[in-house]
């Protein structure tokens, strides 16, 4: 009985410390949710749970940058750049909105592919080497100097199509757009803060959409637990790679990416 509890305490904390922390950092939460029962031996929970788990990350995210949206949202209302102390101008909102449409039409696309054949173990594994070297790459490469202020609308596009690419498990959102981000020429630490804004609609839209499911699955004390993990890991995940990238690069998400990208061929072509 008390493993048995445990157990229902553990796997929603376990999925929601992997969601929040694969959804900022650029490693791939949908690499890593996927790969997280085809090792621990797990049950897939459920839609409805992974509703539970992209909730507890839009908490995160908007509890984090709460106050950078009511800036960006009264800029657009008022029409003019705020003088002063503002980080953004009165396009960053349409920029936002620019950024996030290749996302939302690949999503519709593919999204019975990315349910079935983009969940490839072989294919998650390149994608997460792959998609690491880019990173690594452009974190090197990259000389950026811009803030989000210096955001142009042919940026905010080239930005939109990375994420796209974030339908194929092993890429990660995150992972690139903030590689879009580097190569046209953000810093390091705002082509992150430009990535983590662009999350809260797709993450909001995604959300929204299967709510449905997860109001017909039932709110239990597993999904409760989900949520708080996943926002509570979610959010501590942007603060301190915000910090992190003070002083570092991205280096150490490649080599992660790549350790993990050969265990995972490893186990599936020997075991």
């Amino acid at each position: 009985m008390f493993f048995n509890f445990m157990l229902h305490f553990i796997q929603p904390v376990v999925f929601g410390l992997v969601q929040g922390i694969g959804e900022f950092l650029p490693i791939s939460s949908t690499a890593h949710l996927i790969l997280l029962p085809a090792f621990t031996g797990w049950e897939d929970p459920g839609l409805s749970f992974d509703v539970a788990l992209h909730l507890g990350t839009l908490i995160a995210v908007v509890a984090f940058f709460w106050k950078d949206w009511l800036e960006i949202l009264s800029s657009a209302w008022a029409g003019f750049k705020k003088e002063g102390g503002s980080s953004f101008k009165k396009e960053t909102l349409y920029f936002l909105i620019v950024a996030t449409v290749p996302a939302v039409i690949f999503g519709l696309l593919f999204e019975k592919k990315a349910e079935t054949i983009f969940r490839s173990l072989p294919l998650i594994a390149v994608t997460l080497i792959v998609a690491g070297a880019v990173l690594y790459w452009a974190d090197k490469k990259s000389k950026g100097q811009k803030d989000v202020t210096g955001i142009t609308w042919k940026d905010a596009i080239i930005i939109g199509l990375s994420q796209a690419l974030a339908i194929i498990p092993g890429f990660s959102r995150s992972g690139t757009t903030i590689t879009a981000g580097l190569f046209c020429g953000l810093n390091k630490i705002n082509a992150a803060r430009f990535s983590f804004l662009l999350s809260t609609p797709i993450i909001a839209g995604a959300a929204i959409l299967k709510l449905p499911d997860l109001i017909k699955g039932g709110i239990n004390s597993t999904i409760i637990i989900a949520i708080l993990s996943s926002a509570f890991f979610g959010y501590l995940a942007i603060k301190y790679l915000l910090k992190f990238l003070e002083k570092f690069g991205y280096g150490i998400f490649f080599w992660y990416r790549l350790m993990l990208g050969m265990i995972v061929l490893l186990v599936y072509y020997f075991k």
